[in-house]
C-alpha cells in the first residue's frame, strides 16, 4: 500500500534538501583511531514499577505481568526534512508512569535541578595500538552491536526499529515505515553528564563531537560522524592514549548537557526554590451557575494552598467586564474593572499598571486575600442560558499579559526574559468566548457566523503568539456541559505553548489539573536540531513546533540539518519523525544526532546533545526482529491522526488502518500454503492488536460522542509523550488479586469476571470495574476498590492532563464506558481465547460457563475476526 501524501496542519513547510540523491563521497573507513564505546548496559527493566500505597493503607499492590510482553524501546534521531506538520493542539503533557530505571522527579511541584553526574559511562576495553598518534587505521568498530551503546537505554529518543535495512526498496515500505519519537525535555535520573564549556562542533555541518567520533590523539583532530570531515579541537583532544580521551564526557556518553558559560550567570543553580518566581494569573469565568461555582471555589481554595510561598499570583474575573483584583486591600475583595467589549487601551493599562493597586503578589503575603476573593464569588444572576452569556475571555487574557509584563515591557519593547522560566496564565472557563475581541456569536445560525469565526481564529492565534513572545504560557481548563467552541480557543493555547483540557465539572480532576498546570517544569527558547547520515531523509515531523527561521540559529557551510523552533520545552511532549532511505545503504552504521538548545526553569542555557548509531542489515528477518511494536504503533497512529481532522476523516482512517495492516502482511509476511490467506509476520505480533485498539478506540472509533471532545483528544495525542500516546491508543488492563496485588492481562472483555475487580488505564480516563459477586461482599469490595484507586493514582500521579478516574459496578449504566474499550474476545473459539487470554485456564468449568453467559451478542468483531476479514491469519501471541 502506498501512503498518500500527509496533509499538514498548523505550520507546514516544504524543504528541499541539498543534493538529496548524490552519493556520499566519503568512504566509510577512516584513518583515525576511534574510542571504543562503553560496554552494554543491563536490559531495560519493566516499564511499570509496583505502585506504592500511602501510609496507613493496605499492602502495596504489585503488578504481575502475564503474557503481555512490552518490547524494549529504541532510541534515535533525525535529518533533512521536506515536510513539517504541527498539529493544532496543545503541546504539553505528562508521561503516565515512571520506569523503574529512569524515574521521573519525585513530585511535579518540586523538580530536581540539573546536577552533575556522579557516575561516568567509561568503557573498559583496552585502547587501540597507536603509532605516534597519527593516521594508521585502527578502527575499533565491531561488526555487530555488542559493543555499541544499547539504543533502548536512551529515554530521549525511541526508534521504531533498532536496525535499518540496506536495500532502499525494502526499507521504504510506507505501511510500516521507519521513524523516531523525540522527547527533548524529558527528565530522567540520573540526568545527562554536565559539561561547563563550549562544545566542539564540525566546521562543515555543525554536528557535535560525540562518543562515536574518530580521534587522532596526537593532533587532537576528530572526524565528524555525519559528514566525515576532519576538525580541530584547539588541542583539547591531544592525549597520550585513547584511554585518556575517555575522561571527556562527550566522548564516553551518548547524551550530554552543555551549560553555556558565555554569560555571567552561574550555569548550575542547585537551589530547589530558584525556579519559583514566574508569576501565575488565574483568569476565571464569572458566568457560572451555583453548583459549578461551588466546585470551582473548592478547587481554587485548594490550589492557592498548594502554591509555593514565593509564587506570585494574580486573579482576574471575566464576564461582560474584566475585573482585576487588588491584593493591597486586605479586609475586602477589591477589583479594578475594565470594559470587555474591546481590547484595553494603552491609557487604561498604564493607569492600571502605574496605579497604587497590587495585582501580582507573593502567596506568603496574600494568601488570606486570595481566599477572601474566592469566597466572594457569586453565581450568575441573569436569566440567560449558559451558551448565551457574555464572556470576554480574549480581553481578560490581554489584560493578564499586560500585568505580567508590567512597566518593564516598555523599556525592552516587551521582550522580557524573566528568571524562573515561563509565566503562566490559567483560564478557568465554563463556556465559549462570546463577547469582545476573538469572540463568536451566541448562536451558530447567526448570518455572519462563518466570517466572525474566521476572524476569531486569527485573533486568538495572534494573541497566543504574542504571549509566546513574552514567555507566557496560556492554559485553558474548561468544565461543565456548555459547548465551548473548542476550535476557537485551541489556537490561543497552542500558539502560546499551553494546553486546552475539557472536564466534566470543576471538581477533583479539574483541581488536580489546575495544580499540575501551574507546577509542571517548562523550559523556554527551545531549538531542536536534527542531523543524520546522508543516506536518510526525514519526510515528516509532527509535534509542538515550527520550522525555525534562518536568523534564529547558527549556520554552517554544509549544514543540511533540520531546525525546529519549539513552542515550549516540556518534559512530556514529543516530536514524531518519519524517515526514508534516499538510496541503498553501503555503510555498516547510520548515525543520528539531536541537539536541543533551551533555557531551563533555572534560566541556565542548556545544549543537550544526543547521538545514536544504528546498525544496517541485509536480512529482513533481522530487521523485523529489531522493530519495536509499541513505538511503531505510536508513530503510525500520529501520522494517521494528523489526517483525521473530523469524524468523517476518522472513519476514512479506519479503512486506512485496515489497508496498512494488509500491506504489512503482504510485504513482510508469508502466504498460507494452498490458501489465499497471509500470515502476519511473527516478529510483529503485538502491532496489529495495537492498531486494532487504535481503530476502535476513542481516537478513531465512535466511543466519543461530541466533536469538541474528539478534537481535544486528538490534539493532546499529537503532541503527547510516548507513554501517554501508547496508553491513549491501547488501554492497559490490570486485575486485582488477593493481598493487594495486580495481574496484567490483555485488554479483552474476558477480564470481566464477576468475582474480580479490574483497572483499565486508557490514558485520559482510568476505569475501575467491580464484578457483581465481588460488589455483593461489602468487605472485600471495599478493600478491592481502595487498592484499585491507589493503583490508579500511582499510575497517573505525574500525568498531565490528569485523567478522570471512574468507578462502577458490573451491570450499571456507566459500565458501558468500560466495556466499549475492551476487545470482544468472548466471540472467539475457546482455543483462541485461551491462547490470547491464558488466565482463563485458571477458571473452573462452572466459572467459565458463568462468564460466557454474562456477555451480550453484538456485531462488533473481535480482533481475530477482524484479521480474518482482511484475509490474514492472526499472529500467534508472543
Amino acid at each position: 500500500m502506498a501512503n498518500p501524501p500527509q496533509p499538514s496542519l498548523g505550520y507546514a513547510v516544504s524543504i528541499t534538501p541539498s543534493n538529496p540523491d548524490t552519493s556520499n563521497p566519503h568512504a566509510e573507513e577512516s584513518p583515525i583511531p576511534r574510542i571504543p564505546p562503553p560496554p552494554s548496559i543491563s536490559p531495560t527493566p519493566p516499564r511499570f514499577p509496583p505502585p506504592k500505597l500511602q501510609q496507613g493503607q493496605s499492602p502495596s499492590p504489585s503488578i504481575e505481568s502475564s503474557n503481555v510482553p512490552s518490547p524494549a524501546n529504541g532510541v534515535k534521531s533525525g535529518s533533512p526534512i521536506p515536510h513539517l506538520s504541527t498539529p493544532p493542539g496543545p503541546p504539553v503533557f505528562t508521561s503516565p508512569v515512571r520506569p523503574a530505571a529512569v524515574p521521573f522527579r519525585s513530585s511535579p511541584a518540586s523538580p530536581q535541578p540539573v546536577a552533575f553526574s556522579s557516575g561516568s559511562f567509561l568503557p573498559t576495553s583496552s585502547p587501540p595500538n597507536l603509532s605516534n598518534g597519527s593516521g594508521e587505521l585502527q578502527q575499533q568498530i565491531s561488526d555487530g552491536t555488542e559493543n555499541s551503546v544499547p539504543t533502548g537505554e536512551l529515554p530521549y529518543v525511541l526508534f521504531s526499529a533498532h536496525k535499518i535495512l540496506k536495500q532502499k526498496k525494502q526499507a521504504n515500505v510506507p505501511s510500516l515505515g521507519f521513524g523516531a519519537l523525540v522527547s527533548p525535555g524529558r527528565e530522567v535520573s540520573p540526568g545527562p553528564q554536565i559539561i561547563q564549556r563550549d562544545p566542539h562542533r564540525c566546521q562543515s555541518c555543525g554536528a557535535y563531537a560525540n562518543i562515536y567520533s574518530n580521534i587522532l590523539p596526537g593532533s587532537g583532530q576528530w572526524q565528524c560522524v555525519i559528514c566525515r570531515e576532519l576538525n580541530g579541537s584547539e588541542g583539547e583532544y591531544v592525549a597520550p592514549s585513547m584511554e585518556d580521551l575517555r575522561n571527556f564526557p562527550e566522548l564516553s556518553s551518548p547524551v550530554v548537557d552543555y551549560i553555556q558559560t558565555a554569560n555571567k550567570r552561574p550555569g548550575f543553580i542547585p537551589v530547589s526554590d530558584s525556579r519559583i518566581s514566574a508569576p501565575i494569573i488565574l483568569v476565571i469565568d464569572e458566568c457560572l451557575d451555583e453548583p459549578h461555582l461551588q466546585h470551582l471555589q473548592s478547587s481554587l481554595h485548594a490550589f492557592v494552598d498548594s502554591l509555593h510561598p514565593s509564587t506570585k499570583l494574580g486573579i482576574i474575573l471575566f464576564g461582560r467586564t474584566v475585573s482585576v483584583y487588588d491584593f493591597s486591600e486586605e479586609s475586602i475583595a477589591s477589583a479594578d474593572v475594565l470594559p470587555g467589549d474591546k481590547s484595553p487601551t494603552q491609557e487604561s493599562l498604564k493607569a492600571l499598571i502605574y496605579g497604587s493597586g497590587i495585582y501580582l503578589s507573593q502567596i506568603h503575603a496574600s494568601l488570606p486575600v486570595a481566599h477572601a476573593i474566592f469566597s466572594s464569588l457569586r453565581p450568575y444572576k441573569l436569566n440567560f442560558p449558559e451558551a448565551s452569556r457574555d464572556r470576554c475571555l480574549g480581553t481578560a487574557v490581554e489584560v493578564a499579559l499586560a500585568i505580567i509584563q508590567g512597566p518593564s515591557a516598555e523599556l525592552s519593547r516587551g521582550v522580557v526574559k524573566r528568571s524562573g522560566g515561563n509565566s503562566r496564565i490559567i483560564v478557568c472557563a465554563g463556556g465559549p468566548n462570546t463577547y469582545g475581541p476573538g469572540s463568536v456569536p451566541h448562536s451558530l445560525s447567526h448570518p455572519n457566523y462563518p466570517h466572525m469565526e474566521k476572524t476569531a481564529l486569527k485573533w486568538m492565534d495572534q494573541l497566543g503568539r504574542e504571549a509566546h513572545r513574552h514567555n507566557i504560557v496560556v492554559d485553558i481548563l474548561c468544565a461543565g456541559t456548555c459547548p465551548l467552541r473548542v476550535p476557537i480557543l485551541q489556537p490561543l493555547a497552542k500558539a502560546s505553548g499551553g494546553v486546552l483540557v475539557l472536564h466534566d465539572d470543576f471538581g477533583e480532576a479539574f483541581g488536580v489539573n489546575l495544580q499540575r498546570a501551574s507546577t509542571r517544569a517548562a523550559g523556554s527558547h527551545g531549538l531542536l536540531e536534527v542531523r543524520c547520515s546522508d543516506d536518510i531523509l526525514i519526510t515528516q515531523v509532527v509535534g509542538p513546533g515550527e520550522e525555525a527561521h534562518v536568523d534564529t540559529h547558527e549556520t554552517f557551510k554544509s549544514d543540511s540539518s533540520l531546525y525546529i523552533q519549539m513552542i515550549s520545552v516540556e518534559e512530556t511532549q514529543s516530536f514524531s519523525l518519519s524517515m526514508e532511505s534516499k538510496r541503498d545503504i553501503k555503510s555498516d552504521y547510520i548515525f543520528f544526532q539531536f541537539a536541543i538548545q533551551f533555557s531551563n526553569v533555572y534560566q541556565a542555557d542548556i545544549s543537550r546533545v544526543i547521538t545514536v548509531r544504528l546498525p544496517t542489515v541485509d536480512s529482513v528477518s533481522a530487521y523485523l526482529e529489531s522493530v519495536q511494536d509499541e513505538v511503531a504503533a505510536v508513530l503510525i497512529a500520529k501520522r494517521t491522526l494528523l489526517r483525521a481532522k473530523n469524524y468523517s476523516d476518522a472513519v476514512d482512517m479506519q479503512t486506512t488502518i485496515d489497508e496498512r495492516v494488509k500491506d504489512i502482511a503482504l510485504k513482510f509476511g508469508s502466504q498460507v500454503p494452498k490458501s489465499k490467506l497471509y500470515r502476519f509476520p511473527k516478529e510483529l505480533s503485538l502491532l496489529p492488536e495495537l492498531l486494532f485498539h487504535l481503530r476502535r478506540g476513542p481516537l478513531l472509533g465512535s466511543i466519543i460522542g461530541h466533536e469538541d471532545e474528539r478534537s481535544v483528544l486528538r490534539n493532546l495525542f499529537l503532541n503527547a509523550s510516548f507513554d501517554l500516546s501508547l496508553r491513549m491508543i491501547a488501554p492497559r488492563c490490570l486485575m486485582h488479586r488477593e493481598k493487594g496485588t495486580f495481574e496484567e492481562l490483555p485488554a479483552h472483555d474476558l477480564a470481566m469476571q464477576s468475582d474480580a475487580a479490574v483497572v483499565l488505564d486508557h490514558g485520559t480516563d482510568v476505569f475501575i470495574w467491580l464484578g457483581a459477586e465481588l460488589a455483593a461482599d461489602e468487605g472485600r469490595s471495599a478493600a478491592a476498590l481502595a487498592a484499585c484507586r491507589t493503583l490508579a493514582e500511582e499510575l497517573t500521579e505525574v500525568r498531565f492532563p490528569a485523567p478522570r478516574i471512574l468507578a462502577f459496578k458490573e451491570g450499571s449504566s456507566q459500565a458501558r464506558y468500560f466495556v466499549s474499550r475492551l476487545i470482544p474476545a468472548h466471540k472467539d473459539p475457546p482455543y483462541e481465547q485461551e491462547a490470547r487470554f491464558p488466565q482463563l485456564r485458571t477458571l473452573t468449568t462452572e466459572q467459565r460457563m458463568k462468564l460466557k453467559s454474562n456477555f451480550i451478542h453484538f456485531d462488533e468483531p473481535s480482533f481475530c475476526e477482524w484479521m480474518r476479514s482482511l484475509k490474514l491469519v492472526p499472529p500467534e501471541p508472543s
